[in-house]
């Protein structure tokens, strides 16, 4: 089968290998939080300077010298710049490694990190400090009303409709570094097996669920298989 359109779908595992924590603690808690309590709505009303302190502090690790793409980030960039017909990354990180890297054809489909959108007005900005002291929007001037631009937990993933058509028309959907438990994004493999038409490959350190719904399961380090696996594209022998 000739491949024309290639979708990839990235997770926190590509993430990790460049030294992003995952902010959880034993049990899945922070700062005795548990995650999901700093990152809803609902929390964000009950106690904004929490949440403010969650994201600042990952706001300013992702800024540090230390973190840099990977090989896994660099050949996805090699792989939108060298393949012939269409490539589309969709990651579910918020962190802008994707970019540093050199990719320009990328969905976010859980927000940016180093973006701030103002809860008044709706503008969405960049933003590399931090929130937790109010600064006002620079659209509006409302103090107070910035957040992270970022999906939380019971917000709609962004983008939505611009990758179900991507994933349906695609010849190859590429799994990298993540879990498969979180919907809607693991649900983008059987959308495109509903389609009857793209094959699929998961890349993971973990071995494949009980449903074996991919096609093809390479275990390991995404900065270990990715780079081989472009190349396999590049040259047409994937």
């Amino acid at each position: 089968m000739t491949i024309e359109r290639i979708v990839v779908l990235t997770g926190a595992g590509i993430s990790a290998e460049s030294g992003l924590p995952t902010f959880r603690g034993a049990g899945g808690l922070w700062e005795g939080h548990r995650v999901e309590e700093v990152a809803t709505p609902e929390a964000f009303a009950r106690d904004p300077a929490t949440v403010h302190r969650f994201y600042d502090l990952r706001r300013r690790q992702l800024q540090e010298a230390a973190v840099e793409p990977n090989p896994a980030h660099r050949a996805l960039a090699e792989l939108e710049a060298g393949f012939p017909g269409e490539v589309l990354v969709i990651t579910q990180n918020i962190d802008d490694l994707h970019e540093r890297a050199g990719l320009g054809h990328l969905i976010h489909m859980h927000g940016e990190l180093l973006k701030a959108r103002c809860g008044a007005c709706g503008a969405v900005h960049p933003w590399r400090g931090d929130l937790g002291h109010l600064p006002p929007c620079p659209a509006c001037g409302r103090p107070g009303r910035l957040r992270p631009h970022v999906v939380w937990f019971g917000e709609m993933p962004l983008e939505m409709e611009r990758i179900g058509a991507a994933l349906g028309a695609s010849d190859l959907f590429v799994s990298i570094g993540t879990s498969g438990n979180v919907y809607p994004a693991a649900g983008f493999v059987e959308e495109v097996r509903a389609h009857g038409r793209a094959r699929s490959i998961e890349i993971n350190l973990e071995p494949p669920a009980h449903n074996r719904r991919f096609d093809e399961h390479r275990q390991g380090r995404a900065g270990d298989l990715v780079p081989p696996l472009v190349r396999e594209l590049l040259t047409g022998a994937a």
